[in-house]
């Protein structure tokens, strides 16, 4: 036995009454912290990546996302999950979560897509940019051999959420456009047995992987982290401009998708940058988009920064229905009524939240129930 194998071991004894199969799993495993099972394997896959070419001279060039990484033999690109063996680009994270649970799908969060139902998540390690505010750095950040992965492929997923009647798979947590050979095929998979796929990202991904992955998956909820470029260049370690494109295509291809901004005091809770967002929403995107302004906790290299005042947080929801956006959400604040879901016509309540919770939803056939007005989404 190696050390590895013993500190793992020794830290997961506590749990091993309830641990002895696999159908265990979302009962056991937190939603962020690595997953801790008897089943985890040490082992990293050898599934060729998708969209590479081969460079003249040697090398590949990643295009997966907009970093177009160039990669030498043996070397892995900036997310650190997909290396290149003898100029065949692998993913190293296939099958491989390190993180399980099942969670409300308000969790994500998705406010017009099943309401009250819950979503398998997973995720494996690796990110594409760094954000200096990222709540779960411990994965995101990491190398697949510093995380606790389990052997977890899509066969096992899908039989997971048809035993335990979870209607959707959400790919989280980290970023998943960087095991994203994983999660395609999840999605295809589970779309064969009537299981839904939601995708919660960055959206730094380019247009032909993502138009694939458009045409498998149900909903996406984007982290537009900032309508700045700078923003994105200091803080984010990305840029801004393909996440706005990427947002447009997914606009134009009819799946599900809803915005969430985390608003970091100091560094992108200007009344200007509410406005020019909500703007840009408005004009590219339509006002029927639900767009949930988050409030932020001192996290990973931000830990300097105070909580978001709630009261910032109300600016925005003021500025943004100002601009005629009809569907805004405040995030983090529980039990605050704009957590809550109104009619943009009669402003009758339609569902009414506290937390992830659902209290009272009377969304009938998609429409108000006293004006008829229909509420777009998948309910």
């Amino acid at each position: 036995m190696n050390r590895r194998t013993f500190l793992r071991m020794a830290g997961c004894s506590a749990a091993a009454g309830v641990m002895s199969h696999t159908d265990m799993l979302p009962e056991v495993l937190g939603g962020i912290q690595n997953a801790c099972a008897f089943d985890y394997t040490d082992k990293l896959s050898e599934v060729e990546a998708r969209y590479y070419r081969r460079l003249d001279g040697g090398g590949i060039e990643c295009e997966l996302c907009p970093r177009h990484c160039r990669i030498t033999d043996l070397e892995r690109g900036y997310c650190g999950v997909r290396e290149n063996r003898g100029d065949v680009y692998y993913t190293l994270v296939y099958g491989l979560p390190c993180s399980l649970n099942i969670d409300p799908i308000e969790k994500k969060p998705l406010f017009h897509f099943l309401p009250g139902t819950t979503a398998f998540s997973l995720a494996t390690a690796g990110c594409n940019v760094n954000c200096k505010f990222c709540q779960n750095w411990e994965i995101s950040q990491s190398r697949p051999e510093q995380t606790n992965n389990l052997d977890f492929g899509p066969e096992a997923i899908v039989r997971m959420c048809r035993a335990r009647s979870v209607p959707s798979i959400a790919y989280t947590y980290s970023e998943p456009v960087v095991f994203f050979e994983y999660m395609y095929d999840t999605a295809v998979m589970g779309r064969e047995q009537s299981i839904k796929s939601v995708v919660i990202t960055g959206g730094y991904i380019e247009e032909k992987p993502l138009a694939d992955l458009l045409s498998v998956v149900d909903a996406i909820k984007v982290d537009l982290k900032a309508i700045r470029e700078d923003y994105y260049r200091e803080v984010v370690r990305g840029e801004l401009k393909p996440v706005l494109d990427r947002l447009v295509q997914m606009r134009k291809s009819g799946v599900w998708l809803e915005i969430v901004y985390l608003v970091v005091p100091t560094l992108n809770d200007s009344e200007a940058d509410f406005r020019d967002l909500s703007v840009w929403i408005k004009n590219y995107l339509g006002t029927d988009v639900p767009v949930h302004f988050t409030r932020f906790h001192p996290q990973y290299l931000l830990q300097n920064l105070p909580v978001t005042p709630q009261r910032t947080l109300e600016t925005a929801h003021r500025i943004a229905k100002a601009e005629g956006l009809e569907y805004v959400y405040l995030g983090n604040l529980p039990g605050h009524p704009f957590e809550s879901t109104y009619c943009p016509g009669c402003n009758e309540p339609l569902i009414e939240r506290r937390g992830y919770r659902i209290h009272r939803n009377v969304v009938s056939d998609a429409r108000c129930p006293k004006c008829n007005r229909q509420i777009p989404g998948v309910f």
